[in-house]
């Protein structure tokens, strides 16, 4: 990968043959866990003007009709977040001169709160082309973080690292989009004005000219010094307000895109009893064999995916295909030396006369994906000039860290790209369309809701991650008898297989909530992700603890979950901050009304300020249970006036004794655990918003 500096371009034609489509990431990592950013992409004509609404993307306007932007979402990396976009530059209208892709933060958060911001963009078969950081970020709301531009027949990128101080809605106006503001709802007016989105404009750096913007061009002449250009008219078809996003999280903004989504509480059953089942598109209760369960999983999602084409869309732009006509098979045959052989399924998309074509294989109810089988794909898909293998189990990917190891032969020409996909990511995108954003009409509303009934029903064998291994029975046994070693390997699988576990649980209670909710990852950018585990199985050793942090996009609050394998209890956590200038009595009463709704069982705890020079974190208060605090609020403040800063709330609940996902199983109580705690406090706590709990 070639990395640049800022304001340098780069011919994309020419770091790869394969450049005709391209996902673009913007990265990032936050020390307090709680740092997050909204992606948005702009594309604009020659003047440097959106030509209308539809050339603004964003969280609630995600994708273009013709395949040409599609933002794919938030992805936990081993240093953080990453937000990946899906650009096919053949889909892109002639009409667009310019794709600018920025970021921008809420509710007062800066840019230079963040650690290791950086864009890299990779070709359609995964392959990173050019990068770069911006190392200077400091009071900036809004980022532009690069740039894609036609010069000729070819498309270039350009590292901006431009930043405004007025958010997203300073950068927005610039590119000629007006910022609505709602005079029918003045409390709404006054939001948006406190949060940038009115008033004057001040760019950190003022926007300039694609080609004057240029500090150091590779293969260009330099440009001169960075002025701002005079204005320019907008076109004649001046584009039509638009909410802008990133400020009003936890409402709609409005679009013009009428999309159908299903409610979620279903119609009452005309049923006489609970023993009839309704009639179902894809039903499972006859399927017996592991076989079976593979070869109508495969079947049942390949199908909606060409039906459906925001769902088929959905999962495949990640993987590079191009937005075009799909259409998909099963139990095809292929020649492979002496014997034939068949992978489960085959997705082709076309577009302009060429073909993207990945085989599939699918595995289910928990059973390992083998490596001499996905070889041999990728070694038919190499031959054939196919793009990509992709695999599909209950297992969930790892950053770094490859479901199966395959050799690939670096003396062919031909790249093919491997990559994973787990059910529980299926299920995450299907709830997402029809719960959440919407599509096309209602007859693939439905399509996808059948699909989802499928994937949830016991018989499928398509639950996600389910097992913890072999290495958990002999571990935790270990840490109950004291005689678990420090540097002992099975500990690393352990870890291993938490951190899938808190990867699928952010996938369902993200699917839920119509919001990306990722695990929290510390780490600075270029550490050891295999460190990291070790350290942690180290902790494991020593405490008897499996510990991990998640927060839901859009909030700052960081929820931390901890399985003690000792006393076999799983514990969630989120410590809220105590507002400025309030008295200590009226604050905690203010929490307690929050709390009005909680468990009775909701451990809440007083922090304390431990003074300076004692350590980072705050020190432990009064504590109590929420039934015994309600009558007596007081009790939660401290007898010697020591100042509170905060509060940490925290529910217990009992740990499942086996590995595997059955009602009493470790992984289900977990996932239980996360969603009793948010729905039950996080959500009650309204606009208070947490900052974590403490970790091994």
């Amino acid at each position: 990968m070639q990395e640049i500096p800022k304001g340098a371009n780069v011919s994309l034609t020419a770091l790869s043959e394969d450049a005709g489509a391209v996902v673009v990431s913007l990265g990032w990592s936050s020390a307090s866990g709680a740092g997050d950013a909204d992606v948005s992409v702009l594309l604009l004509d020659e003047n440097g003007k959106v030509r209308g609404e539809n050339d603004f993307y964003f969280y609630n306007n995600p994708a273009a009709a013709d395949g040409s932007v599609q933002l794919l979402g938030k992805v936990p990396t081993d240093n953080g977040d990453e937000d990946r976009i899906s650009v096919d530059l053949t889909a892109v209208p002639d009409g667009v001169a310019r794709i600018v892709v920025a970021a921008s933060r809420y509710a007062g958060a800066r840019f230079g709160d963040l650690d290791d911001l950086r864009m890299t963009v990779a070709d359609r078969s995964g392959e990173p082309l050019v990068g770069y950081s911006i190392d200077d970020a400091g009071v900036e709301t809004a980022f532009i973080f690069g740039e894609l531009y036609r010069r000729g027949e070819e498309w270039k990128f350009r590292a901006v690292g431009q930043g405004y101080e007025t958010g997203l809605a300073g950068l927005a106006t610039d590119f000629g989009i007006p910022v609505l503001e709602d005079s029918e709802d003045s409390e709404d007016a006054g939001e948006a004005k406190e949060a940038g989105l009115a008033g004057e404009v001040k760019p950190v750096e003022a926007a300039a000219p694609a080609e004057s913007r240029a500090a150091a061009p590779v293969g260009e002449p330099a440009a001169g010094p960075v002025s701002r250009p005079e204005p320019v008219a907008a076109p004649a078809e001046a584009a039509a307000p638009v909410a802008v996003p990133a400020q009003t999280r936890g409402r709609s903004p409005r679009t013009t895109r009428k999309k159908v989504t299903l409610p979620k509480v279903a119609k009452k059953s005309l049923a006489e009893n609970e023993s009839w089942s309704q009639a179902r598109l894809f039903p499972v209760p006859s399927l017996k064999s592991d076989r079976e369960r593979e070869v109508r999983a495969t079947s049942v999602l390949l199908s909606v995916m060409a039906q459906v084409p925001e769902f088929g869309r959905r999962l495949t732009a990640g993987f590079g295909a191009p937005a075009g006509r799909m259409q998909t098979f099963t139990e095809v045959s292929l020649p492979h030396g002496d014997t034939p052989r068949r992978p489960d399924g085959v997705i082709r998309v076309e577009r302009a006369g060429k073909l993207w074509t990945a085989l599939v294989e699918t595995k289910t109810n928990g059973n390992p994906l083998k490596a001499e089988q996905v070889q041999a794909y990728m070694d038919i898909a190499a031959r054939r000039g196919y793009e990509a293998v992709i695999t599909l189990s209950n297992d969930v990917a790892l950053e770094g860290r490859p479901m199966v190891e395959v050799k690939v032969d670096g003396r062919r020409k031909h790249k093919v790209s491997l990559w994973h996909l787990s059910w529980a990511e299926v299920a995450h995108q299907a709830q997402m369309l029809i719960r959440h954003e919407g599509v096309g009409n209602a007859a693939h509303a439905w399509l996808l809701q059948e699909l989802l009934e499928y994937l949830r029903h016991e018989q499928s064998g398509c639950h996600g991650f389910q097992n913890m291994g072999a290495a958990w029975v002999p571990v935790r046994k270990g840490i109950e008898d004291e005689t678990l070693g420090l540097g002992d390997a099975r500990t690393v699988e352990v870890v291993e297989s938490w951190e899938r576990l808190i990867r699928q649980v952010c996938l369902r209670l993200g699917g839920e909530l119509g919001q990306k909710a990722l695990p929290v990852q510390r780490a600075r950018r270029g550490s050891d992700p295999q460190a990291r585990r070790s350290a942690a199985a180290d902790c494991l050793c020593a405490d008897g603890k499996l510990s991990a942090e998640l927060r839901v996009d859009g909030t700052s609050s960081v929820i931390a979950v901890s399985a003690d394998l000792r006393t076999s209890k799983v514990r969630t956590t989120v410590d809220v901050p105590a507002p400025d200038g309030a008295y200590p009595l009226v604050m905690v009463k203010r929490l307690l009304k929050l709390l009005a709704e909680a468990p009775a069982d909701l451990h809440v705890e007083s922090l304390l300020d431990a003074g300076p020079g004692a350590g980072a974190g705050p020190g432990s208060g009064p504590r109590g249970t929420l039934e015994r605090l309600r009558p007596e609020p007081g009790d939660l403040l401290p007898v010697d006036g020591s100042v509170v800063v905060g509060f940490r709330l925290s529910l217990l609940k009992g740990m499942g004794s086996t590995r595997g996902n059955a009602e009493s199983g470790f992984i289900r109580s977990v996932d239980e655990a996360v969603e009793r705690f948010y729905h039950g406090v996080v959500t009650h706590l309204g606009p208070v918003e947490g900052r974590g709990g403490r970790r091994c």
